[in-house]
C-alpha cells in the first residue's frame, strides 16, 4: 500500500516543510513503517528525476501521535544550521492542545524538571536535585473552548522529551487522546490532539526568518472551537 504523502507548506533548495499527518512516523523504526523522511525522498526522485540519492536531513522531531509543521533539510549545510537553530533556541515554536480541563490561571509560564524513563519512553515530573532531570520551560494561554475540550496554545522555550505532553498533565490538563499522561480515552489510530501550529526561525542560507503554518488536522474536535 502506497504511502498518503503528507502536505508540502514550503520548498526551496534547502528546505523542505510539510504538515505531519497524525500517525506518521517521522523517521524510520522498528515497526518497520514508512516514515516521512522515506517517502519525501522518494517523492522527490520521482518528481525531480534525481539518478542517485536524494539527501534529506532532520534538524529537529515530533512524536508520531503528534501532527504540523516539520521542517526536512535538502543539504547539510541547511542540516547543520537548522539544528543549531532548534538547539540554541533560535527556533519559535508554537503549539496548539486540545486539553480535557481547562488551565487555572487561563495564562501563565511552566518551569518543571522532567526526567525520561527509558523503559516506557515516558518523561515524569521531578524535583530538581534528582539524577537525570532536565530543566523543562514553556508557556500557556487558553485561546478557546467547546463543550467537552479546552484549545491552549503553547510556546516551547526548551525542547525535553514529550515536554508538553508531561507539563500540562502535571497542571491536571492532560491532552485529548494522550493515555500516557492521563487522558480519560485513546484517540483512534493511536494520535492525540496536539499540533505543531506555527514555526518561524532563521532561513539557513538565506538572510531573514522563515514562517511557517500548518493547517490543523481536518478532525471534529478541532473543528468543533468556534474560535478557528
Amino acid at each position: 500500500m502506497k504511502t498518503i504523502l503528507p502536505e508540502i507548506i514550503h520548498e526551496d533548495n534547502h528546505i523542505l516543510a510539510v504538515n505531519k499527518p497524525t500517525g506518521m512516523l517521522v523517521q524510520g523504526d522498528k515497526t518497520g513503517d514508512e516514515s516521512i523522511l522515506d517517502a519525501m525522498k522518494r517523492f522527490i526522485k520521482e518528481r525531480d528525476g534525481k539518478p542517485g540519492q536524494v539527501f534529506l536531513g532532520l534538524p529537529h522531531r515530533l512524536d508520531r501521535p503528534v501532527s504540523g509543521v516539520l521542517v526536512l533539510a535538502k543539504t547539510s549545510k541547511a542540516l547543520s544550521r537548522l539544528a543549531a537553530s532548534f538547539r540554541d533556541g533560535g527556533a519559535e515554536k508554537i503549539y496548539w492542545a486540545a486539553v480535557e480541563a481547562p488551565p487555572d490561571p487561563p495564562e501563565g509560564w511552566l518551569t518543571d524538571w522532567l526526567r525520561k524513563d527509558e523503559k516506557t519512553n515516558t518523561s515524569h515530573l521531578v524535583g530538581a536535585e534528582c539524577r537525570g532531570a532536565k530543566e523543562a520551560r514553556l508557556s500557556y494561554k487558553l485561546i478557546g473552548a467547546s463543550k467537552r475540550y479546552w484549545l491552549v496554545e503553547l510556546r516551547l522555550l526548551t525542547g525535553r522529551h514529550h515536554q508538553i505532553r508531561a507539563q500540562m498533565a502535571g497542571m491536571g490538563c492532560p491532552i485529548k487522546g494522550d493515555l500516557k499522561y492521563g487522558a480519560r480515552r485513546s484517540n483512534p489510530g493511536g494520535g492525540i490532539h496536539l499540533h505543531a501550529r506555527r514555526l518561524v526561525l532563521p532561513h539557513p542560507v538565506r538572510e531573514g526568518s522563515i514562517f511557517l503554518t500548518a493547517p490543523l488536522p481536518p478532525d471534529a474536535v478541532w473543528q468543533a472551537f468556534p474560535q478557528i
